[in-house]
């Protein structure tokens, strides 16, 4: 149904993030890529960054080979630069770097020393045109993350409830918290795009409860809406136990384990989704190489649960789970952020 060829709208899509990300033709703007990153999308950013006037500096490295006892995708810990210390040293001397690699560089372990240095990175998410298109950010999306970044840092707990079942207690005592608008425009700053979410990163021994993955609910590790229930049992952040008789639970105990690793069954982030453009049907409407599914994350009122890689709380693992829940009530304290599924 999409072809991969160009098309102006595409390319004004990537002009318009580019200029809330006040690209300056001054700057030096390094495009880090991978042999296997989307050709369509390193194209557009090209293009589109060439109508700014800026000299970029394009990098592309290989595609590292695969470790993991299963398939990966969307863990956001890309490897592709291990062992590049010359790419690196050129992402730390860049002003912008625009992140095209598949995985993105969200919990790369050079993301700091990257960061660190000045260098702002904006990670377009290995999505198909068509919806960069439909999702480019307004200067609203702003005001709405950090208006629930600053509610997440005020509050000590998060309880999230719902009528399948879910009943959460998290601890945000000395949480990361962390939000997405879909530009960056300072020094040191990260973001990526499609954006709309706010995510909490516990420290240890914070989140107990029962989470209950209802019919429609998304994994989006497999990309798959729910068909039956999946309950998991959670325990001082780590997942001690999936129930279910469906293909759906069945699948989460196999990828769980093939792990060998206790730390994959581990809470990464919790949030929620802020973007009201972005669409829950979206995964039934692109074939799975056309989508990494950050439209599912960031859609308004669902609560996002990830397991797998969180640093605040010292666990590494490629081992990741995003989960985005509908019908959620999500309570700061007292307050309520998400009532029934609908941002409050």
């Amino acid at each position: 149904m999409l072809a991969d060829r160009l098309e102006p709208q595409w390319i004004e899509a990537f002009e318009r993030v580019f200029e809330l990300c006040k690209v300056q033709a001054t700057e030096q703007i390094v495009l880090l890529a991978e042999t296997q990153s989307r050709t369509l999308n390193i194209e557009l950013a090209r293009l589109a960054l060439a109508r700014h006037g800026v000299a970029v500096t394009q990098i592309t490295v290989p595609t590292p080979r695969q470790t993991a006892p299963v398939p990966v995708r969307s863990t956001g810990a890309s490897q592709v630069l291990t062992g590049h210390t010359t790419a690196l040293a050129a992402l730390k001397s860049a002003d912008l770097v625009v992140d095209l690699t598949t995985e993105g560089l969200l919990h790369a372990p050079q993301l700091s020393e990257i960061l660190s240095s000045g260098a702002r990175i904006l990670m377009i998410s290995n999505e198909h045109p068509d919806a960069l298109e439909r999702l480019v950010p307004v200067p609203d999306d702003e005001k709405v993350a950090k208006t629930a970044i600053k509610a997440c840092k005020a509050a000590s707990t998060m309880r999230v409830r719902s009528a399948a079942g879910t009943d959460l207690h998290i601890d945000l005592t000395e949480a990361r918290v962390g939000g997405v608008w879909g530009w960056c425009d300072k020094p040191g700053m990260l973001a990526h795009w499609p954006g709309g979410i706010v995510v909490n990163f516990p420290r240890p021994n914070s989140v107990n409860g029962r989470l209950v993955l209802d019919v429609g609910d998304i994994n989006l590790t497999f990309k798959r809406y729910l068909e039956s229930q999946v309950i998991l049992t959670i325990k001082d952040d780590y997942v001690t136990d999936i129930a279910g008789a469906g293909t759906d639970a069945e699948l989460m105990r196999r990828y769980f384990a093939a792990w060998g690793d206790r730390a994959a069954y581990g809470v990464s982030h919790v949030g929620w989704g802020l973007n009201p453009r972005a669409r829950y049907e979206a995964l039934a409407m692109y074939d799975k190489r056309d989508t990494n599914g950050t439209e599912l994350r960031a859609f308004a009122g669902n609560f996002l649960y990830s397991t797998g890689a969180n640093e605040v709380a010292k666990r590494y693992t490629e081992g990741h789970f995003d989960l985005p829940l509908c019908g959620c009530t999500i309570t700061l304290d007292d307050m309520v952020v998400v009532d029934q599924g609908r941002l409050v």
